[in-house]
């Protein structure tokens, strides 16, 4: 079975330390995934690219256009999700922020996540836990226990690179473990899955439109 990995990277530059930090991120968790016998696709959002479509989303009373609608859904179904944002002013960055207020509530519902965060200066290196870990449990994800900031200085260094095994090998952990409610010799127990909706379908039971007018003469 073919895991799939998403991640999301708030870069706003070409090239930048953002898309640098989660490309390693990226490729540390593909080896520590396949080193556990299993295969796994990483698939990269570019939040810069879609920037004026978030901000239409906003305005519009979050009406998603079609590639918004695509990415809803790419994140929901993911196994694993791998965010990374620059710092702004000690907090991760408005498009950021944006892209995962413009998802559904439900979308990440027990999806295991990897924080991680670019900044000029190490003294902003608690935005991990200040800002992006709240965020994520706000939205019931399961954000693992290494977060990985990375400064100006921090790229090349052996601490990075310790850190980012260390991350990517707990999201590994996490992605394989998705969908594993069973206890030996019994049936899984639907009711401990984690309901997870991208928001962008339909309930299927919605009242027709005309059986709620059904009645009414149009005046009161």
């Amino acid at each position: 079975m073919t895991r799939r990995v998403v991640v999301v990277t708030a870069g706003l530059t070409v090239p930048s330390s953002t898309r640098l930090l989660a490309d390693q991120i990226a490729e540390a968790t593909s080896a520590q995934v396949t080193a556990r016998g299993e295969s796994v696709d990483v698939e990269f959002v570019e939040l810069r690219e879609v920037a004026g479509e978030l901000a239409t989303f906003m305005v519009t009373g979050g009406i998603p256009t079609p590639r918004l609608t695509e990415l809803r859904e790419q994140v929901a179904s993911a196994d694993g999700l791998v965010a990374v944002t620059p710092v702004f002013n000690a907090s991760f960055s408005g498009l950021f922020k944006m892209f995962f207020d413009a998802l559904d509530p439900d979308s990440l519902t027990g999806t295991p996540v990897l924080i991680a965060a670019t900044a000029g200066s190490a003294r902003h290196s608690l935005v991990l836990d200040h800002a992006m870990r709240p965020l994520f449990a706000y939205l019931r994800a399961v954000v693992v226990p290494t977060g990985v900031f990375a400064a100006t200085e921090d790229f090349g260094s052996h601490g990075l690179a310790d850190r980012i095994t260390r991350a990517a090998a707990e999201l590994a952990a996490g992605v394989l473990s998705q969908g594993g409610y069973a206890v030996g010799g019994f049936a899984p127990d639907l009711a401990a899955r984690p309901r997870r909706t991208s928001g962008t379908q339909v309930e299927a039971d919605v009242t027709p439109f005309g059986d709620l007018l059904r009645g009414h003469s149009g005046s009161d």
